[in-house]
């Protein structure tokens, strides 16, 4: 399975960062409720491998998968695969840490905010790419790298929000992750509503 799979029938991932293993598992839940396929539970320290965990444990309950996110280091690609993930997200891009999400078999996003950083992606076989931050990219980025880079699959990722996910869709995007703006009740429904495209 690659992210051209996980991808099929979804714009919309929801990002659960820094909860409890139980508010974790209700919120993943609630987004596959909801038809928004795709959950990400960063691992940025020890702490958050159990929610993880957890997650994935949810998941697999009701055929859903479940991935890894801030995997910068090949460490937290094993604990990842120890977890259960189902693919891994990175905040940038490291050789090292595509090289060994792969050889667990285990797709890798990376992050770019440049055309540098897109081709270098590109030139290692990556064409799924999570464009970060990018609130601070701007919509005008996504159709700006358009044009140069057609092979390239973009998931805009920071500061988005049911408010603007669209346009970053309509600027060439080709999924949305949301993770912060979650927090607000009114951006479920909406978020639900462009899930599946």
């Amino acid at each position: 399975m690659d992210f051209t799979d996980l991808f099929a029938g979804q714009q919309v991932m929801a990002i659960l960062r820094g909860m409890s293993e139980r508010a974790t598992v209700e919120l993943a839940n609630r987004a596959w409720d909801l038809g928004i396929g795709l959950v990400e539970v960063p691992i940025q320290s020890p702490d958050a491998v159990p929610a993880l965990r957890a997650a994935v444990a949810a998941g697999r309950r009701r055929g859903r998968v479940v991935g890894a996110g801030t995997v910068t280091t090949p460490a937290r690609v094993a604990a990842a695969v120890e977890a259960g993930a189902a693919f891994t997200v990175a905040p940038g891009f490291d050789g090292e840490v595509l090289a060994a999400s792969l050889a667990a078999g285990l797709p890798h996003l990376p992050g770019v905010a440049t055309p540098g950083e897109i081709q270098q992606a590109l030139r290692h076989g990556v064409t799924w790419l999570k464009a970060f931050p990018a609130a601070q990219l701007g919509v005008g980025w996504f159709a700006a790298m358009r044009g140069p880079f057609p092979e390239a699959n973009l998931v805009a990722t920071g500061g988005v929000s049911a408010h603007d996910a669209a346009d970053y869709l309509t600027a060439g995007a080709r999924a949305v992750a949301v993770g912060s703006a979650l927090a607000d009740e009114a951006q479920w429904e909406k978020l639900a509503g462009m899930a599946g495209g």
